[in-house]
């Protein structure tokens, strides 16, 4: 595994420390607007999302949107947009970021009946392919370029 890291950091990829939680989600920490918060790192999920209640706490304008979000619990949650935010995980920074917000009620109801903290969104496959991701599970790291 040195050999990974040593090479991830010669092509001057960022380490991002994640954990396992209990329920096998992967835990991340992330700054959104220079504000700091939780996240789930989900692979299957096509966008980061933020759940409607985070609109205050990351100082978010959004704007009305015509999607529809599905998930594996359940199909077609109204959505709104929010877009030119910055995102910051570690030291991996973006800006004019777009997110979608949804109702992350029962991603939290899940996560509480295993005495997990509530999280205030999800980072998807977005950041993953515009980062070029690795993830080292072994080690728990996320690798961003």
């Amino acid at each position: 595994m040195t050999e990974l890291k040593s090479f991830l950091e010669n092509k001057k990829y960022k380490k991002i420390k994640f954990k396992i939680l209990k329920t096998q989600h992967l835990l991340i920490k992330a700054k959104v607007n220079a504000v700091q918060g939780l996240f789930i790192l989900d692979t299957g999920a096509s966008n980061s999302c933020l759940g409607f209640e985070a609109v205050e706490k990351f100082n978010l304008q959004t704007q009305h949107s015509s999607t529809f979000a599905a998930s594996a619990s359940s199909n077609d949650m109204f959505t709104k947009a929010s877009t030119g935010n910055a995102i910051q995980l570690s030291t991996w920074k973006r800006k004019d970021f777009s997110f979608i917000l949804f109702d992350l009620t029962t991603v939290n109801a899940a996560l509480s009946n295993f005495g997990i903290k509530e999280v205030d969104g999800i980072i998807g496959a977005d950041v993953l392919l515009q980062g070029k991701a690795i993830i080292d599970y072994p080690n728990q790291y996320l690798y961003l370029l």
